[in-house]
């Protein structure tokens, strides 16, 4: 907590703010045997309290009875729901729906009050300095937990209600923007996934199409196995004990979870093994797919495309580097895509052995068997320019997702801490 006191400020707290005319208090203790699927009164769960957002994720319902019978508490627009579990552990955001009735767990917080405007304190729950408290004072082993009396003597640094509420404009003119962003990658994904249904099983301008063991496809295409593409797949380095911080004389290795949706992540997933470790070391390679051999069962078969050569990283063993058998026949961005299908990727999953509940694997005669569809090289070419236009318009949203949440951040810890005053902002 910054020590300094903005001039007109105080420090206060949850407890302080809600002395009067306030409710803050713990969700209700709900089990299962007093649910219904078919009630009309929405329970809101854990997993729908984002961190600024309501997910909207659940879907537990009561009816009207056992709402009354247990007495819970109405939500109303605007409440704050304050996650008293991780991750992260105390995310706030703002309750938006409207329309029948709804109550949340016990391990969520509900606050509401006329003291202070919700927007600028649920942002000050969110806050870093805030976060780092609830951080200090958790408990819990197994999974952490933060009481509410502790969430209520945290101290917070509070402005007078009028610029409280211009925090609240600024901050949520951020939102606003980050909103709009998150719809255009919602939009270009699904574009994408219909995209690939209709590139990758119907081409591009045919009018005559073929029934073959893959679905109906257009007459001039082939149907193939993955063995008569794929020339070779190579493993790498395996990766035991637990991950430690890369030092001298030890290599970067990448994790499977590198390779997720399509995308190859090496900035984000990297474990470290010694570097005279005895065994094949392989650098991921532009123009190759890199394939999760063995992983969750919903994540084996994840493949992505390498657009450039990465000589400072090296393959895990559960990963494979592919290559195809002659490049004058198959175009390899093209063929990372059909591996991306539902087609292909219903087969792996058909095809893997192992643990229905953690890792599954694939090995290599189960996915070179697997039968796909070849159209002709300049057909390849274009479908997956055409799919690559739509990724490319993809990553630069995200990016722009990314710096927009940054932005956000140093705004909220400028304008919570009182380091820069609504005052001196020349525009909202």
């Amino acid at each position: 907590m910054n020590k300094q006191i903005p001039e007109g400020w105080r420090k206060s707290s949850i407890g302080e703010i809600t002395s009067t005319n306030s409710l803050f208090s713990d969700g209700d203790w709900v089990e299962s045997k007093d649910q219904d699927p078919t009630g009309a009164n929405r329970l809101i769960q854990l997993a729908d309290i984002g961190d600024g957002v309501f997910i909207n994720k659940s879907s537990r319902y009561m009816n009207d009875e056992q709402f009354e019978r247990l007495k819970c508490t109405a939500l109303e627009k605007n409440d704050i729901l304050i996650a008293r579990m991780p991750e992260p552990l105390g995310r706030a955001c703002l309750y938006p729906l409207e329309g029948g009735k709804a109550a949340t767990v016990v391990d969520v917080a509900i606050l509401r009050t006329k003291n202070a405007n919700h927007y600028w304190l649920m942002s000050a729950i969110n806050s870093s300095d805030y976060r780092h408290q609830i951080d200090l004072n958790a408990s819990g082993t197994t999974r952490t937990r933060i009481a509410r009396g502790i969430l209520s003597n945290i101290e917070i640094l509070e402005p007078p209600l009028p610029e409280q509420q211009k925090i609240a404009t600024i901050l949520t003119s951020v939102d606003t923007v980050i909103e709009k962003t998150r719809a255009q990658i919602d939009k270009l994904k699904h574009l994408k996934t219909g995209m690939m249904q209709q590139l990758l099983t119907q081409g591009i301008g045919h009018t005559e199409f073929k029934n073959t063991t893959v679905g109906r496809i257009p007459e001039t295409w082939k149907v193939k196995t993955l063995g008569d593409l794929i020339k070779s797949m190579d493993g790498g380095v395996s990766v035991n004990g637990e991950n430690r911080e890369k030092v001298l004389n030890e290599i970067g290795v990448l994790k499977v979870s590198s390779v997720f949706k399509g995308q190859f992540l090496p900035q984000e997933h990297k474990a470290v093994v010694p570097e005279d470790v005895s065994r094949v070391r392989l650098n991921p390679k532009k123009d190759h797919i890199l394939f999760s051999r063995a992983n969750t069962p919903l994540l084996v078969g994840e493949s992505a495309y390498i657009d450039k050569d990465y000589h400072d990283l090296f393959l895990p063993d559960k990963l494979w580097m592919i290559d195809v058998k002659d490049r004058r026949q198959v175009n390899v961005k093209w063929l990372s895509y059909i591996l991306c299908s539902e087609q292909v990727r219903s087969a792996i999953t058909d095809a893997a052995t192992g643990s229905s509940s953690t890792m599954k694997n694939i090995s290599k005669p189960s996915l070179l068997g697997i039968s796909t569809v070849l159209p002709p090289i300049f057909e390849q070419k274009k479908i997956s320019d055409m799919l690559q236009s739509v990724d490319e318009k993809t990553i630069v949203t995200i990016q722009k997702l990314k710096n927009l949440t940054k932005i956000k951040k140093a705004l909220m810890q400028d304008l919570l801490t009182g380091k820069v005053r609504v005052q001196s902002l020349k525009k909202l």
